[in-house]
């Protein structure tokens, strides 16, 4: 690991203090080789992958050249999605937090965009968006790039994957010849390496290789788990976990010393290991655990680097490592010297992408754990203290006690063993032997669940979304044709009310072939039509076209409008299904649905508005709603 740190990259003053007061201490290698670049005015074109820290990469040089004084526009970052573009907005905003007057603006679409046009004119220094609401707004002309001075494409690659690459190209164009660019991918298809040629020049390029190999004698494992409810998972897993020495890894100085003392006031053996304590007080931690005089250390990955204790046998990731590397580093420190070791990683609904990404470097799943019961913490507990009597009654002089103990009974006529279970109770209630266990929540994450399904044909990436009913709906369309089945009476849709809403196959002209999802599809649908994701039924994919239940009645523009829009590149061209399914239908087909129907009339319709002047979707689908058993066949 290297020693460079964040103060000696040159980042500005504010910048710095927000970076250390988030408590990162060293750079990643991707952080390390990209921001002098940066710093220096020349264009960047980066090859990393998802979780190597990208983001501060560029948003830390970026906010270093920051003029205070300018309000319109001056950094412009294009995402895939709508979830990556609030994900960048909420790391720009905590980078900048000391710089006086900063505004960020995330625009994507799904959103209502009247709030987007009142963010933009108040004034915004830094826009985040996607492509498709971006173009929205240069049309509108609501969004002014003329006084750009950087631009950067994040995750170009997954771009080019949704069919957004003619609209970057398009933004790209549109900003001043001068305007600084930075380009970060996974990958570095041709169709990229065309935009990087022909925009950024003679870019300095940046690549992080993925060294990172997977790590025998570890057991790994991940618990899904709320991030205030860490603590009480952490606790009960240390109840009941068998662990000779541990290594509980956080991100931040600050948080080593609040856990260290909330363990030590649970009755637990712990210490701080940081970058702010002394050579002297950190090697004196160290021989403390070694010689077992200390159970557990809470450490950050600077302060552990090199530290090589053989009684580690349990390594806790509290939080998630900013990158693969960091997260094989830290479970290094277990299963030393050929012994078996456990790794164990705490992770939030918004981290499952990290998680993915971490399985992909380490080329192996990292199991679900499963929390200990409130049964399983009481029976371990119980266990202890029984051993803990014994051994008290043979290593102990307990002559006086015993007297004492008679006595009591004796001038009380309390039986003996009522005065013991007394004494047991008096003994357990600093750490009760029978506790009333905070209820957690523990959602079960979709990425441990790939085992038992058939792997998907392009995971060259770990997918960005959350799986949903609608991915395992993917994941059997990517199954071979079975022998065709007799047509199904379609169920019709529930809406949230209990209203039956009538349903209509349509189909569209992208399937297999065009590498077409069913998330892209509701994505498109969505976004376009502004439909509630209740109201997209089943969706079946062929190999060139693919069929979709809407509600009936769609209305007459609403059609026209979504018969032009592009899903990965090509249009929709939707027609009703009339069960042609090997015809290809190049002339645009006559509309056959129906403007009355009460689909439409109720005050929450399932089309609920105008549909929108962009082409494409730029979002994954809306969280999906309940559905009727009979979409989800």
């Amino acid at each position: 690991m290297s020693s460079v740190d964040f103060a000696s990259l040159g980042i500005s003053a504010p910048v710095l203090k927000a970076v250390q007061q988030l408590g990162y201490e060293q750079p990643s290698p991707v952080q390390e080789a990209s921001i002098p670049i940066l710093l220096e005015g020349k264009n960047l074109l980066g090859t990393a992958q998802t979780g190597t820290g990208k983001t501060a990469a560029f948003a830390l040089p970026f906010l270093s050249m920051l003029d205070e004084k300018q309000k319109t526009p001056q950094i412009l970052v294009l995402t895939p999605t709508r979830e990556l573009a609030i994900q960048v907005a909420e790391a720009f905003q905590s980078y900048a937090k000391h710089i006086k007057g900063f505004h960020v603006l995330p625009i994507y679409g799904g959103a209502d965009i009247g709030g987007q046009l009142r963010g933009l004119k108040r004034g915004a220094q830094v826009v985040v968006g996607t492509p498709g609401r971006m173009l929205d707004h240069l049309r509108r002309r609501s969004l002014d790039l003329s006084n750009i001075k950087g631009l950067i494409l994040d995750e170009a690659d997954e771009m080019l994957r949704m069919g957004f690459i003619d609209d970057v190209e398009t933004i790209l164009a549109k900003t001043p010849p001068e305007c600084q660019r930075a380009l970060f991918s996974a990958t570095m298809p041709p169709a990229i390496k065309r935009v990087a040629d022909k925009y950024l020049g003679d870019a300095e390029v940046v690549s992080i290789q993925n060294k990172t190999k997977t790590v025998e004698r570890i057991a790994q494992s991940h618990l899904m788990v709320k991030g205030h409810q860490k603590m009480d998972a952490l606790t009960r897993i240390l109840d009941v976990e068998q662990f000779d020495g541990m290594i509980i890894f956080v991100r931040t100085k600050s948080s080593t010393l609040e856990i260290a003392e909330k363990l030590e006031a649970r009755g637990f053996s712990s210490a701080a290991l940081n970058g702010d304590l002394t050579q002297t007080l950190r090697e004196r931690t160290i021989n403390r655990l070694k010689k077992g005089q200390l159970d557990i250390v809470v450490a950050t990955d600077v302060a552990a680097r090199g530290l090589d204790v053989e009684r580690i046998s349990h390594v806790i990731n509290y939080d998630v490592p900013y990158d693969n590397e960091s997260y094989v580093h830290r479970i290094g420190r277990t299963g030393r010297a050929g012994r078996e070791g456990k790794a164990i990683m705490f992770v939030t609904q918004k981290e499952i992408r990290m998680l993915r990404s971490i399985e992909k470097s380490t080329r192996q799943p990292i199991s679900s754990f499963n929390l200990p019961s409130n049964e399983e913490v009481s029976g371990q507990r119980i266990a202890q203290f029984k051993e803990q009597l014994v051994g008290m009654c043979k290593s102990t002089k307990l002559d006086k006690f015993h007297s004492l103990v008679k006595e009591v009974a004796a001038e009380n006529d309390i039986d003996m063993v009522l005065l013991a279970a007394a004494l047991a109770f008096e003994a357990q209630k600093e750490r009760p032997l029978f506790p009333k266990m905070v209820a957690i929540d523990t959602p079960r994450a979709s990425a441990s669940d790939r085992n038992e399904r058939k792997p998907r044909e392009r995971s060259e990436r770990p997918d960005r979304n959350e799986r949903s009913e609608r991915s395992d709906r993917s994941d059997r369309s990517q199954r071979p044709d079975r022998a065709p089945k007799p047509p199904r009476d379609k169920g019709p849709t529930v809406d949230g009310e209990g209203n039956e809403v009538a349903m209509v196959t349509y189909r569209i002209e992208v399937g297999r072939n065009d590498d077409v999802s069913p998330k892209n599809i509701v994505g498109a649908i969505a976004n376009e039509a502004e439909i509630d994701a209740q109201f997209i039924g089943h969706i079946k994919l062929h190999d060139d076209y693919s069929t979709v239940d809407l509600p009936e009645g769609m209305p007459k523009e609403l059609f026209d409008h979504l018969y032009k829009v592009r899903v990965c590149q090509k249009p929709l061209k939707i027609s009703v299904d009339n069960g042609t399914a090997g015809e290809q239908r190049d002339a645009k087909p006559a509309y056959k649905g129906k403007r009355d129907k009460p689909a439409f009339n109720k005050e929450k319709p399932a089309f609920k508005g105008k549909p929108k002047a962009h082409r494409g979707s730029d979002s994954a689908p809306r969280k999906p709603s309940k559905r009727p058993a009979s979409d989800r066949k």
